[in-house]
């Protein structure tokens, strides 16, 4: 088995759950006593947040590249970014590198088609949804992606930023959550990527009938069978 070098922390909430899904995967397909071999490196949020609230995406890829150079050092075979909007710097990282980088777009592109997904919503920070570096990656593999109304870009993002990555679930926030997957129905999307590693903390596939997708758990079951695969 390979060993998965995880970069967390972006929030930590989200990033337990990469080790949890990750481990059940692993005893689930080897069986008996079989648990992952993970080197995670956990990020301070708040100094990733400010840069990116400020713009400055070079010093996050430095600072996520120089973890991505330590985890190779200390033995990983390829690197897990568990959050989605940080996907924005994975170049600058993969060249600071010589192992690969598992890109959490592709990881659920790849699952939406193999289910026949043609349209599908985008959920996720403002970061994620109004830049191209995320949308580009699921357009150039074949899928339409629609995105809220920019009162839906600001309410989904607060909630995240203000709420989830504090570790807060109101019933409140789910709801709004609910009718802004309802309107992306209602512009033809046959179902919602859940594009925030927190999201699926709020919303889950039983609190609709709407398709989701959860990146959290998509990415981190094709950590998992990578580490299988590659062995």
């Amino acid at each position: 088995m390979k060993t998965i070098g995880l970069i967390g922390g972006m929030s930590w909430e989200s990033t337990a759950s990469y080790y949890q899904i990750i481990n059940e995967v692993i005893k689930k397909e080897l069986g008996g006593l079989h648990s992952a071999k993970i080197l995670l490196y956990s990020v301070d949020f708040a100094e990733i947040e400010h840069y990116q609230a400020t713009g400055e995406w070079g010093k996050s890829a430095q600072v996520l590249g120089e973890v991505a150079a330590n985890l190779e050092k200390a033995g990983a075979d390829f690197i897990v970014i568990c959050t989605n909007t940080m996907h924005k710097v994975v170049p600058q990282i993969q060249q600071r590198i010589n192992i690969p980088i598992l890109h959490i777009a592709q990881a659920t592109a790849e699952v939406l088609l193999e289910q026949g997904i043609q349209k599908v919503g985008l959920l996720g920070t403002k970061y994620t949804m109004t830049q191209d570096f995320y949308k580009e990656k699921l357009i150039e593999l074949g899928l339409e992606v629609c995105v809220p109304d920019s009162e839906g870009i600001e309410s989904v993002n607060s909630i995240i930023y203000n709420e989830l990555c504090l570790g807060k679930i109101r019933e409140e926030s789910k709801q709004i959550y609910l009718d802004i997957i309802e309107q992306l129905r209602n512009e033809g999307a046959q179902a919602v990527i859940l594009g925030c590693t927190e999201i699926g903390l709020l919303v889950k596939q039983e609190d609709t009938d709407m398709p989701l997708f959860d990146t959290t758990l998509i990415h981190a079951e094709a950590a998992a069978m990578m580490a299988i695969r590659m062995s």
